[in-house]
């Protein structure tokens, strides 16, 4: 880890409070407590497991691509990189302090962790994507979807698969967008996962999702990686 990356995490949370309250305006009170979800996660886990460290901060990560595309935090997220082993104990401190003074904002209630169906526009964006039913995808599969798929819960209680996960050719999944969805925690975050395949990445020029097949594979696992952990 080299000295300039050191304080990533750290300036991804200062960020956050800055904004704190243009973020609790752009975000529903669910999405806003899921945030809070995921940062008291952030500051109760065990400042020295590094690998553990990492993963809740990349969960809170995924949480703030929500916000709005032209939202300061929203824009910085692809240049803010968070480094491999990030800084534990300054990490865990420092979401502990921005926590507290979130709250002060916080719904009278809990969020649940993966998200639940929500009216919100960017959602609707997502949910009407093109997609397959849960049927359409088994056939596409030959059997059970693999759980890496995302599965996006519809208004009516059913699931969809955003169609750009499956290849034009012989109808199967792609193995690019499988590995992607590894690093995105697709099964525990599918919102958060489908909204990284479907917003403009500043890295790669486009959507990623629009970018399959135009872009080399390690092109997309590298922009999905560096958004996990920063490479």
């Amino acid at each position: 880890m080299n000295d300039g990356d050191a304080g990533a995490a750290e300036r991804l949370l200062a960020l956050i409070g800055t904004h704190r309250d243009s973020i609790r305006e752009a975000l529903a009170d669910e999405q806003y407590a899921l945030l809070l979800t995921r940062l008291a996660a952030l500051a109760g886990t065990e400042p020295d497991d590094d690998r553990e460290v990492r993963r809740t901060l990349q969960r809170v990560r995924l949480s703030l691509l929500e916000l709005p595309v032209n939202h300061p935090v929203h824009v910085a997220l692809d240049s803010v990189r968070l480094v491999a082993a990030p800084p534990g104990p300054q990490t865990v401190a420092s979401a502990q302090d921005l926590l507290a003074r979130l709250r002060l904002t916080s719904p009278p209630y809990e969020a649940t962790d993966p998200q639940p169906v929500r009216a919100d526009p960017e959602l609707e964006r997502l949910r009407q994507a093109p997609g397959l039913s849960a049927d359409e995808a088994r056939v596409r599969c030959g059997g059970p979807p693999p759980p890496e798929l995302i599965r996006l819960r519809d208004v009516r209680g059913g699931v969809r698969y955003p169609e750009f996960q499956f290849a034009e050719g012989d109808g199967t999944p792609y193995e690019v967008v499988l590995e992607v969805n590894r690093l995105l925690l697709a099964e525990i975050d599918p919102w958060g996962a489908a909204a990284w395949w479907l917003s403009v990445n500043t890295w790669l020029g486009g959507t990623p999702a629009s970018l399959l097949g135009r872009l080399p594979d390690h092109r997309l696992v590298g922009a999905a990686g560096a958004l996990a952990e920063g490479e």
